[in-house]
């Protein structure tokens, strides 16, 4: 793997810095299904993945891999329409890229959207997840190997990774909003297979309240370089278990699909509000 310095980045933020000529003030990433979102962006400016120097591309069907800059509720924006995963064989170092090209971009505030599976039973497919802490017990960081004390110290804290200034204005922001709103813990699992239902069984012992498969290693990079962070959560599913039928990709897009109004107008709000 090529080695992972401060210039390595550099690189990929040199080439946007020089297509858009601006700086965005907020920084989105789209999860799963939820592509629609770009749509919203005013005068956009779109640059595929793979024509950015060093960064890496998106393999899952239902991201499109493109970064756009534009404009939206008064603010410039720059979104990710499409992630990355370290299911596609991305090793976790280099899952630090999208948030550390928003850092040198001038990013000064972060949201992440995922599609989620329920583990708490109250939650309902549509259903909106405010992300307020995460479990991730799968051992490798994003964080690990040589420091690049350019972005974060060796040693960070996470009490605040999902600041809590933003998510209470998003809750503010869900006044109104014709979704349910809830907030709770996102749980990492790093798939590609949807978790057991003994591993949701002991993902709601230990404090969950949804699972994905993304989003933990982007908020481990966001806390590295101080980043003010903004996590939601779709509820496309009931996780594995709770139902007595089995999960499929396309129940997850079919519901992301039915709520990306809604949550689209939900997203806006907040973004006026940041």
């Amino acid at each position: 793997m090529q080695k992972l310095d401060f210039e390595f980045f550099s690189a990929c933020a040199e080439y946007v810095k020089n297509i858009i000529n601006d700086e965005p003030e907020v920084g989105i990433i789209l999860g799963s299904g939820l592509k629609d979102f770009s749509k919203r962006i005013i005068d956009p400016v779109v640059i595929p993945y793979e024509k950015i120097p060093n960064f890496l591309v998106s393999t899952v069907e239902s991201h499109e891999g493109k970064l756009i800059f534009g404009s939206l509720q008064g603010k410039k924006i720059i979104c990710m329409s499409g992630r990355f995963h370290h299911y596609e064989g991305y090793p976790f170092e280099m899952l630090t890229l999208p948030v550390r090209l928003f850092k040198l971009l001038g990013v000064k505030k972060t949201i992440i959207t995922n599609a989620a599976g329920a583990v708490n039973e109250s939650y309902r497919p549509g259903d909106i997840m405010i992300i307020k802490d995460h479990l991730k017990l799968t051992g490798a960081s994003p964080l690990q190997g040589d420091n690049i004390p350019e972005f974060g110290p060796r040693f960070f804290d996470t009490t605040d990774m999902y600041t809590k200034e933003l998510r209470e204005k998003a809750l503010l922001c869900a006044k109104g909003s014709t979704l349910n709103i809830h907030e709770g813990v996102y749980m990492y699992f790093t798939g590609p297979q949807f978790e057991t239902p003994a591993e949701i069984r002991a993902a709601r012992i230990l404090g969950a309240d949804a699972v994905g498969m993304s989003t933990v290693t982007e908020a481990l990079t966001a806390a590295h370089c101080s980043m003010p962070l903004l996590g939601l959560s779709v509820m496309t599913n009931m996780a594995a278990g709770i139902l007595d039928k089995k999960l499929t990709d396309e129940e997850v897009g079919e519901t992301a699909a039915m709520i990306s109004g809604p949550f689209g107008d939900y997203v806006e709000r907040i973004i006026g509000e940041i």
